[in-house]
């Protein structure tokens, strides 16, 4: 097996059995093909039926002398891992190579935080009388109130608003579905806008099921959500360094900080892992929608 044809492979692997998405594909695919330039660098005739645990220990050092810093250098060794487990799944080689090897250490960094005082601020900054005013009032509110990736919003459809249960559905990483719970605030203010996108000339029709559009009628792009976010922070005089992560972050913060179930808040975010949720805080109770409904202030 040559290292071109075991890429294909575990790119359908990945698609298939794993059910991630393109990106994150080709992000397993980039880290495998950083380790098989190096063997060409290093012109070693090494195929992945016989990398050995060398191989790898010295690509991670070739790869530090390059200067990547130790979160990319963990996000590579993860990669591999990755590839050689599949390997092992697939009965392609007995033994994995990667078993033993080791990734730097990383310093945990808790993610920028807005209080709600920050995000009060930050709505207080919109103009409604603009057009757009009311729209992208609702877009803060939703991401605030459920804690949504910059992607899940801009895909967000009607269909999927699910008002008089107070749940909306999110199609997140590798095309995982879940259901969120919305509170009252948020769901007043896209009613509000629904008002306004009644008025739009036009629609277009690949975009007729998602909730905020631009005045062209097309779904909004993940440039303008940073647009519109930095824009306002500015307006507001917010020093932070913000994106729409940042209501993200804040959104699991607040809920915590308040006492909600971190088990909850791993499944409001749709994290794989209870590992990555963690990051926010080693406290450990109960519930999910009543977290919400208890704890978040904007319920």
């Amino acid at each position: 097996m040559n290292w071109e044809n075991s890429i294909v492979q575990f790119r359908s692997y990945l698609k298939l059995e794993r059910s991630l998405s393109n990106n994150s594909i080709t992000a397993y695919e980039t880290d495998i093909r950083k380790f098989v330039t190096y063997l060409e660098i290093a012109k070693l005739q090494v195929t992945p039926l016989n990398v050995t645990l060398q191989n790898l220990k010295d690509f991670i050092q070739w790869i530090n002398e390059l200067g990547l810093n130790a979160r990319s250098q963990a996000r590579i060794i993860s990669g591999l891992k990755a590839f050689f487990k599949y390997l092992i799944v697939e009965d392609i080689i007995e033994t994995d190579p990667s078993n033993l090897l080791e990734s730097p250490r990383l310093g945990r960094k808790l993610p920028e935080v807005l209080s709600l005082i920050e995000i009060d601020r930050i709505i207080a900054a919109i103009d409604l009388s603009k057009p757009e005013g009311q729209r992208n009032k609702a877009i803060i509110e939703t991401l605030y109130s459920c804690g949504l990736r910059v992607s899940e919003l801009i895909n967000l459809k009607i269909s999927n608003l699910y008002f008089d249960d107070g749940f909306i559905r999110v199609v997140g990483k590798g095309n995982k579905e879940r259901l969120v719970p919305i509170g009252n605030k948020a769901m007043k203010e896209i009613k509000y806008y629904f008002q306004d996108r009644n008025l739009l000339s036009q629609i277009d029709k690949a975009s007729e099921n998602i909730v905020f559009l631009n005045r062209r009628g097309k779904k909004l792009t993940r440039v303008m959500i940073f647009t519109i976010i930095k824009r306002l922070a500015e307006i507001a005089k917010i020093n932070k360094s913000i994106s729409p992560h940042t209501f993200r972050h804040s959104f699991a913060s607040h809920l915590i900080d308040g006492g909600a179930d971190l088990r909850a808040v791993q499944e409001m975010l749709g994290h794989e892992s209870i590992i990555t949720t963690e990051i926010y805080t080693h406290l450990d109770r109960e519930y999910l929608r009543d977290a919400i409904i208890q704890f978040h202030p904007r319920a």
